[in-house]
């Protein structure tokens, strides 16, 4: 585990690295081996070399210092010379760090009022899905977030069609179907959207804006806030009652 960065490290420079967040309750790692396997498709995915998997369980469990926080990972393909080339590059460097963990409980009792972001994802499926460090769309729409009268907004990419929230996954509900966007092209696919796949119907859908007219309910989540209702979409209010249905339901 690396406890300081290196002004060479390649994720300081170029973003060259990935990272999940993860909640830490009653002294346990939530959906610890779907934070792990997204880590591990990450480092797949973007050709990283090989990564003692079991140490950094290890590491990760030995940072748990209270009963209740929040516990990130973050992985740089390591330390390199100038230049774009991982040519020569040291093993991957891990950075551990640990967060209060944010409250939720308003948001989660009463809905977020959900806006649309001006800004478009880019259209790039060799990194659509990963939690890369390369975030500065992300930084954007949050600025315009805090500019804005929403409590989050709805991001689209460069075809138009609906990605995620500014921090979280999305959820369409409509004629007792659960839809969530299909995220090939652009966004992140985070643990908690993959938790709540595998355990309830959902299909993945590709919509525009005039497509989300129909639909009674939405809701955002992450593995930090679970499962959040929107109340209301623009102009729009939404039925909350889906949402809180499965709110209620147990997620193991």
């Amino acid at each position: 585990m690396t406890l300081s960065v290196s002004p060479l490290d390649r994720s300081f420079n170029y973003g060259d690295g990935f990272f999940t967040t993860m909640l830490v309750k009653a002294g346990e790692i939530q959906l610890w081996p779907l934070h792990l396997a997204r880590l591990q498709q990450a480092a797949q995915r973007l050709h990283f070399s090989s990564i003692n998997w079991p140490q950094l369980t290890q590491d990760v469990r030995a940072a748990i210092t209270q009963t209740d926080q929040v516990i990130k990972v973050l992985i740089s393909r390591g330390q390199g010379g100038r230049g774009y080339s991982s040519a020569n590059v040291d093993k991957p460097n891990i950075y551990i760090s640990c967060a209060e963990v944010p409250n939720y409980s308003v948001w989660q009792q009463q809905g977020i009022h959900l806006g649309i972001a001006e800004l478009k994802l880019a259209i790039q499926p060799a990194l659509a899905g990963i939690k890369h460090t390369c975030r500065l769309e992300q930084v954007l729409i949050k600025q315009q977030l805090l500019q804005s009268e929403y409590d989050d907004l709805l991001v689209f990419d460069q075809q138009n069609f609906a990605c995620e929230a500014s921090a979280a996954n999305v959820f369409f509900h409509r004629q007792n179907q659960w839809y969530t966007p299909c995220l090939t092209r652009a966004g992140v696919a985070g643990v908690m959207r993959q938790q709540l796949m595998e355990q309830i119907k959902v299909q993945q859908v590709n919509w525009t804006l005039d497509q989300l007219d129909h639909i009674d309910a939405i809701f955002i989540c992450n593995a930090l806030m679970g499962i959040v209702p929107v109340r209301q979409f623009m102009a729009k209010q939404l039925d909350m009652s889906s949402v809180f249905t499965l709110m209620k339901q147990p997620l193991c």
